[in-house]
């Protein structure tokens, strides 16, 4: 079974999942109309996590937050590392300037964005870093709004990629089969899947921007449909299936 790191040594072989739900705190990430996307991100975080630990006995489920705080970026990759964790789950809600509307979620693994819309993204969740203290030694003079810092991006070797693409595929999947537009499996240079030891993604559930997204987002209706396929999604990547091909686009 290709999908797990096999930890013989672990005694009840039990395997560990981080949940991370993205901003917090002082951070409020993307803000809608009436909603913020840090607590979007954390209903669903906690949704899907509780769909794992009510039915996955031989899963841990391990939360970078579970309250409305703020964890600096790189320490949710410490959290994971420390955990040993088999498997990364990043939970955001995106956003477009005023004006513009758009529908559907896509599932994000670490790599070099070429589409210029991935650079977009990848730096409005990287510039967390600057609410941190200290981050330019923290991530070694990284500049989330310069494009020349990404460039580190193209020359990593990401062990855990083809993990990563398939278990995204296998979520963009089950969004399409709960009705959700399905927006596809893309790369970008992500600071916080950077630093994770192990198989990646980062989910954008939707735009708060989109005032029917918003609304559906911040339903019980809305919160249900997104962890459930995110976890079903993961039950189809635990039992080691591998995802038919869907193209991905850098």
């Amino acid at each position: 079974n290709m999908s797990w790191i096999d930890r013989t040594f672990d005694k009840k072989n039990e395997k560990v999942v981080v949940i991370d739900a993205g901003h917090g705190g002082h951070d409020p990430g993307a803000v809608g109309k009436t909603a913020k996307e840090k607590t979007i991100n954390l209903n669903t975080a906690l949704a899907l996590g509780r769909m794992i630990e009510s039915n996955c006995p031989d899963v841990k489920v391990v939360y970078t937050r579970k309250t409305d705080v703020f964890i600096p970026l790189h320490q949710r990759a410490v959290i994971a590392n420390n955990a040993k964790a088999d498997l990364f789950i990043s939970i955001h809600t995106n956003a477009l300037p005023k004006g513009k509307i758009t529908y559907g979620a896509e599932t994000y693994t670490l790599g070099m964005a070429r589409a210029s819309q991935n650079l977009e993204v990848a730096k409005k969740e990287n510039s967390v870093i600057l609410m941190e203290n200290g981050y330019k030694e923290t991530y070694k003079g990284f500049n989330p709004n310069s494009a020349e810092s990404y460039i580190i991006f193209e020359f990593m070797q990401d062990k855990n990629m083809n993990q990563s693409i398939n278990f995204a595929k296998k979520i963009q999947q089950q969004f399409k089969k709960a009705g959700r537009i399905d927006k596809g499996v893309h790369q970008a240079g992500f600071l916080v899947l950077r630093e994770t030891a192990m198989p990646s993604v980062l989910v954008e559930l939707g735009y708060i921007s989109t005032p029917q997204e918003e609304t559906f987002l911040n339903s019980q209706d809305g919160i249900d449909k997104m962890a459930r396929s995110i976890y079903n999604a993961f039950l189809s990547y635990k039992s080691g299936k591998v995802s038919n091909s869907v193209e991905t686009e850098s």
